[in-house]
């Protein structure tokens, strides 16, 4: 009986205790909600700690952004006109040569011969020409035969000239200077007509050949200074100008192509690159804020505008015009007015209307102060957050 009534005492203790502790989890609740409220306490209009923006007039550039492969100014593929065997090979990969430099040299030994057939032609017909033009001369032989030996002569000749270029075609040469690639190639290897020996490509000027909608031909014209970058180099520029636009548009693309030519004195551009082309037409000055600013939804964008009232500052959703997106800043086209601030962090937490506190959880803003804008408003309110932590 009495070990029954130490439980029910037990039961009823835990009770009342448990009663207690909900009545003032709700005394304090209510408590809080009448010091943070838009009427209660000293904390009138304290809300979300969040990061600040200015709108700032800045440069944004009117730009045409198409793609273009880099090509060599001159670039060819050194082939064999006859199928051949290499006897030497006389450059290295990736030497530089000079135009007409001796490359490779085919098998030539019935060439040879044939020269050395012709040259003893040539030299009996001249020896009979010029006997019978001095017998000509001197009335005792007549006309038609020292025409006829003259004409030998003349075919001798021919003879020996076709069997010299027969054996240059067998010595291949470099068509104009540039930088040779890699190649396969050895002494011994037959080679066949076509067949790719080595790569020649004159790289000192790069050009890159691009389409062009035909709504910017009125843009485009020879001599207008262009950027171009590549992936190899990041974010680096190359600076062109634009050699030539083709007379035809494509009738399927609706595109003209156009030619930039690219200094390229390092040889840093090579050929087969993947070139993002850029053609200014202008810049303006226009009111932008960072990129973290912008909310989009759907087709349309908005963002935050932290506007002051008589209990704290709160902030006002506001439907915007966005342009072009450059340096980080979104170009803010309608909907807002320079110098207005706008929320640029903590918007993953913000209710239209509601109300902010600018300038971290550390506390409001002291007046007067500029906000934080970009990397350095994020990081300043990282560190208060961080601390919290």
């Amino acid at each position: 009986m009495i070990k029954r009534h130490f439980f029910l005492v037990a039961a009823a203790v835990v009770l009342g205790l448990m009663i207690v502790a909900a009545v003032m989890r709700v005394a304090f609740a209510g408590d809080e909600a009448g010091a943070g409220g838009p009427g209660g306490g000293r904390g009138g209009g304290r809300g979300q700690a969040v990061e600040a923006a200015v709108v700032v007039q800045r440069p944004f550039s009117d730009q045409i952004n198409v793609l273009g492969v880099a090509r060599g100014q001159r670039s060819v593929n050194i082939t064999s006109s006859t199928s051949q065997l290499i006897t030497r090979v006389l450059f290295r990969d990736g030497q530089r040569v000079a135009a007409g430099t001796p490359l490779v040299q085919l098998q030539a030994g019935e060439e040879e011969a044939g020269i050395i057939e012709a040259r003893a032609r040539v030299g009996l017909a001249e020896t009979q020409y010029e006997r019978y033009a001095a017998l000509g001369e001197q009335g005792y032989a007549p006309r038609m035969m020292v025409e006829q030996y003259r004409a030998e002569l003349a075919t001798a000749r021919a003879t020996l000239q076709a069997a010299l270029a027969r054996q240059g075609d067998l010595s291949i040469r470099a068509p104009f200077a540039g930088t040779l690639g890699l190649s396969t190639v050895t002494a011994g290897t037959l080679i066949s007509p076509g067949a790719v020996i080595t790569t020649l490509d004159d790289t000192s000027v790069i050009r890159v050949d691009f389409p062009v909608p035909e709504r910017y031909l009125g843009v485009l014209r020879s001599g207008l200074s262009i950027t171009a970058t590549a992936d190899a180099y990041g974010n680096e520029q190359f600076s062109g100008r634009i050699a030539l636009v083709d007379t035809r548009i494509n009738e399927t693309t609706r595109a003209v192509t156009a030619r930039a030519e690219f200094p390229n004195p390092g040889g840093r551009i090579r050929p087969g690159m993947l070139m993002r082309v850029a053609i200014q037409q202008g810049q303006r000055q226009t009111p932008a804020v960072p990129e973290a600013a912008v909310q989009y939804e759907g087709d349309g964008a908005f963002v935050y505008r932290i506007a002051a009232g008589e209990r704290g500052s709160t902030a006002q959703r506001v439907e915007v015009e966005t342009g072009a997106v450059e340096g980080g800043y979104v170009e803010i086209v309608s909907g807002l007015n320079a110098n207005d601030r706008v929320v640029a962090g903590g918007l993953n937490r913000i209710q239209p209307n509601a109300p902010v506190t600018v300038g971290g959880a550390g506390g409001a803003q002291r007046a007067g102060a500029t906000a934080p804008t970009g990397a350095a408003a994020r990081n300043a309110a990282a560190q208060p957050q961080a601390a919290a932590r």
